[in-house]
């Protein structure tokens, strides 16, 4: 076997793996540069696991799939969103009480989906260029997703950083108060960010029951909602930096799997500890040197804002 055969199916796994991750760090980021602090990933991200794969099953549809759990993950949000918008309720409460209805809600749902298998998605076979030696394989032999998950970063690389819109939404997640004052309608754009986060999560879990599985199992995730919101602070509110991070953790899950199979004298449940093992150690380095964190953190991450406050 030459290396090349050995080191592509471990990058092109790595890939599918990292997905799920893109486009729930990805959603946060946009959440949190609005200064909105929503730790309900996990919640949502189940919630859509289980709406994308009983609306796949029903109707055959990945596509009809996929916009179900963003539509579940978006309804989600507007929970979050009214609890901590329009009653201003702690939004770290809050969001912990949303991945706790998520786990309750997406295990009663799927109480009789759990080991229905689908078809999900396969990878696009793209004509002369799928089936070039190495570059075949290694870029051209994904599932859309993927391919969408990239388009999905430039498009928030440009709008975070270019766009007049991208401009108001920091400039809310800044100083809410002088946003207002401006007459930016702060309220309003917290919202659409949070919706957004809302879909990406649900599309996250999307990913794992449609594409990953392909099935729906109770508790999926896995913990990868915490492991989003951790890379949004490794990437510190970079989308560039998150997609990296996405990748760099979803290697390290990839890397624990072949571990397991080439048959390692390691017990199977250190090797399953080492994701999130990675994640504390990341986080650690970084929180180190807080300047570095404290350079890129939206100054009102966290705070509630009302304009009759």
């Amino acid at each position: 076997m030459s290396a090349a055969s050995a080191i592509i199916p471990v990058i092109a796994s790595t890939a599918v793996a990292a997905t799920p991750l893109i486009y729930a760090a990805l959603g946060e980021t946009v959440v949190e540069k609005a200064g909105m602090l929503n730790l309900g990933i996990e919640g949502m991200m189940l919630v859509g696991a289980v709406a994308g794969f009983a609306a796949t099953l029903a109707t055959g549809s990945a596509t009809i799939g996929f916009i179900a759990a963003a539509a579940a993950g978006v309804l989600m949000s507007l929970i979050f969103g009214f609890l901590t918008l329009g009653l201003q309720a702690n939004q770290v409460a809050t969001g912990l009480a949303l991945t706790l209805f998520g786990i309750g809600l997406s295990a009663f749902a799927g109480s009789r989906l759990a080991g229905t298998p689908i078809e999900g998605l396969k990878g696009l076979h793209i004509p002369g260029l799928s089936s070039l030696p190495v570059l075949g394989p290694l870029l051209f032999n994904y599932d859309i997703m993927v391919y969408l998950s990239l388009l999905l970063f430039a498009a928030l690389y440009w709008f975070l950083t270019k766009s007049h819109a991208g401009l108001k939404m920091r400039s809310v997640g800044e100083s809410p108060a002088v946003a207002h004052a401006i007459g930016l309608p702060v309220i309003r754009i917290r919202y659409l960010a949070v919706m957004f986060g809302g879909a990406t999560a649900g599309i996250a879990g999307a990913y794992l029951s449609i594409v990953q599985t392909p099935m729906w199992v109770e508790g999926m995730t896995s913990g990868k909602g915490w492991i989003a919101l951790a890379l949004v602070v490794f990437g510190t509110w970079k989308p560039l930096r998150v997609v990296c991070g996405a990748y760099l953790f979803g290697g390290v899950t990839v890397l624990q799997l072949y571990a397991q199979g080439f048959g390692l004298g390691v017990p199977s449940e250190l090797l399953s500890m080492l994701p999130y093992l990675a994640t504390i150690v990341v986080l650690v380095v970084i929180c180190r040197d807080p300047q570095t964190i404290l350079l890129n953190q939206p100054v009102s991450l966290g705070r509630n804002f009302h304009p009759d406050a």
